[in-house]
């Protein structure tokens, strides 16, 4: 009974800012890490950050500086604050745990930048 929801993706104009969450359950949150992905349109899916249990994060190169992500281990939810947005961030935006010997994903959140 794992399960990821995120929420949070919307419309927004360049430069503005959106914070993605992704609620939990199935899994043991305090000790799992933890990712966000983003897949546009005809492109691979590719990592925009992480963090493990301890709370050390890693980002992509092309988000450095303006995303950060966070855990609240007694709500079971990691979010992604986006700053800065750009046109080229449009993608869908998906939460994902490794757990269990298996890699699990949310249904995703539609993240769109207008120029």
């Amino acid at each position: 009974q794992v399960q990821l929801v995120e929420s949070g993706g919307g419309l927004v104009q360049a430069g503005g800012s959106l914070r993605l969450s992704c609620a939990t359950s199935g899994i043991i949150f305090s000790i799992n890490p933890m990712g966000w992905y983003r897949q546009a349109p005809g492109k691979q899916r590719e990592l925009v950050a992480s963090i493990s249990s301890t709370g050390s994060t890693n980002y992509g190169n092309s988000v450095k500086g303006r995303f950060t992500i966070s855990r609240d281990n007694a709500k079971k939810t990691v979010y992604l604050q986006m700053n800065s947005l750009k046109p080229e961030d449009t993608a869908v935006y998906y939460c994902n745990a490794p757990a269990y010997g298996n890699s699990y994903w949310g249904q995703g959140t539609q993240v769109t930048v207008s120029s």
